[in-house]
């Protein structure tokens, strides 16, 4: 079972119905006319709510953040790529996809997921033996975006190489290239290939890449990392795309 910590992350995985929720833990001193929107979704799902004493909450909590609530709950499922590839052809507007490697910190890509979000992106895609991260703070640090934004575990290169054939460009971001994310048209349908400070991008993604671009920064300066690299990378893709479309 995952636990989930906080208003914020319950109700997003309330809302979002992905999961099998098995009970709310509800501290014996919360105040439940600020949980109206959780109370009311758990009731309308049939999911039982129990009265806690506050420190049975703080010994099962990652942090000190769980503002009195704490769900117990299943796994967010992964999109499959079946699904992924379906929702692509799907799309009424160019499909922008954010391919994550190297990622080895839970903020860190919770972090990132809520600028994916945030600035469009349609789906998150990293590497299955990678994903070695404490759900609770990944859910926790995002903000709702883990439950809401769709996330693929792929084996290997063969789903980039089918988004390929259906027309989407892969851009890999590398330091010391050329082209500068500035310069590039982002509006097409794109995949953008993110790699970790310590690893980048892999050689197997590299060499299917169809075009490497580049986050200018001045000389001497430390890499960015890679949910800082990611949120640079995915803005200019956004105000790209609402330049041709002022209402999205």
């Amino acid at each position: 079972m995952d636990q989930l910590e906080g208003q914020q992350s319950v109700l997003a995985a309330l809302q979002a119905r992905q999961r099998r929720f098995q009970i709310i833990l509800l501290s014996t001193g919360a105040h439940e006319e600020k949980l109206q929107e959780v109370l009311g979704e758990a009731s309308a799902q049939n999911i039982p709510i129990r009265r806690a004493d506050p420190k049975e909450l703080d010994a099962m909590a990652h942090g000190r953040s769980h503002g009195g609530l704490i769900a117990l709950c299943s796994p967010k499922p992964r999109m499959a790529v079946k699904d992924l590839l379906a929702m692509v052809d799907s799309l009424k507007e160019p499909a922008m996809l954010l391919l994550l490697e190297g990622v080895d910190d839970a903020r860190n890509l919770a972090f990132t997921l809520r600028s994916a979000e945030a600035l469009g992106a349609h789906a998150v895609l990293i590497k299955k033996h990678l994903w070695d991260f404490d759900t609770t703070d990944v859910a926790r640090s995002s903000s709702g975006a883990y439950e809401r934004l769709p996330l693929v575990q792929i084996e290997d290169i063969g789903p980039l190489q089918q988004l390929q054939k259906r027309g989407l460009q892969l851009y890999g971001c590398l330091a010391n290239v050329n082209r500068t994310v500035y310069n590039m048209d982002l509006r097409q349908p794109i995949i953008l290939a993110i790699g970790g400070e310590k690893r980048g991008l892999s050689g197997a993604v590299r060499d299917i890449c169809d075009q490497f671009i580049t986050i200018p920064t001045l000389p001497g300066a430390a890499s960015l990392s890679l949910s800082h690299a990611a949120a640079i990378c995915l803005a200019e893709a956004h105000r790209q795309r609402i330049s041709i479309n002022p209402q999205s």
